[in-house]
């Protein structure tokens, strides 16, 4: 579970974002501020994982609290300008959401900050010590929720075969499972979602899991009996995984 802490001057957005966070089963709220001066205080008393942080505030503004905090924790910025992003993604942040928010792009933040959380955890159980050590045998979390169904549904990174985009929808195929996933979302979103060590972008339409190929054609990829056509574009990626050049 994910500690947060949301932290915006404007009720009705303070009140959005609390209930984007109620929506997300591995987000906790543990606190809410009006501005970074109230922040530092309760960050004196409250552990937090995560902030959910506004960036225009009275007093102090969010880019300025992020400036002179060295010590804090992940940091997802929700602002209505588009003009810190640059600068803010320079300090170190996990995200940059401009208002409105969507859920849909509020949830890729925040899974973004879960594999983060979850990797500093599992760094933490090695017994690393000192900043900058590499840990290239630690894996990013096997699993990521999406949006289906009126809720937030689970899904296993081992257990999908094949993502098809339709439209503004995709279609997230499983194993042993007749019926796929259809989620609101965007191929760019979930492919970067998903390891590029066991997913391949075969088509504009279509992400496979390489482990589920069974032959390879030169205009298709098979997944048992499915023949999924390969994009004149991503022909290359093909070739370096069956070793062709």
């Amino acid at each position: 579970m994910i500690r947060c802490i949301a932290v915006d001057d404007e009720p009705l957005a303070l009140e959005l974002l609390v209930d984007n966070i109620s929506k997300v089963p591995f987000l906790k709220l543990v606190g809410t501020c009006a501005n970074p001066i109230e922040l530092m205080d309760l960050l004196q008393r409250q552990e937090a994982d995560l902030l959910f942080l506004d960036i225009q505030m009275p007093g102090m503004t969010g880019m300025q609290f992020l400036q002179g905090v060295s010590q804090r924790p992940m940091v997802i910025l929700v602002t209505a300008y588009e003009k810190h992003a640059l600068e803010a993604y320079g300090l170190d942040v996990v995200d940059y959401l401009v208002k409105p928010v969507a859920f849909e792009r509020f949830l890729k933040a925040c899974n973004k900050a879960r594999e983060l959380h979850q990797l500093k955890q599992s760094s933490s159980a090695t017994g690393s010590s000192g900043a900058g050590t590499s840990h290239p045998g630690v894996e990013t979390p096997g699993y990521f929720f999406v949006p289906a169904d009126y809720s937030l549904l689970k899904v296993e990174t081992a257990e999908i075969v094949m993502v098809e985009g339709l439209k503004d929808y995709v279609k997230i195929h499983l194993r042993g499972n007749a019926k796929p996933v259809i989620t609101r979302m965007s191929m760019k979103s979930i492919e970067e979602l998903l390891p590029p060590q066991l997913f391949v972008r075969v088509h504009r339409s279509y992400i496979v899991a390489i482990a589920h190929i069974s032959s390879v054609r030169k205009t298709s990829v098979f997944i048992g009996e499915h023949e999924i056509p390969i994009g004149e574009s991503y022909r290359e990626v093909i070739d370096q995984i069956t070793g062709k050049h």
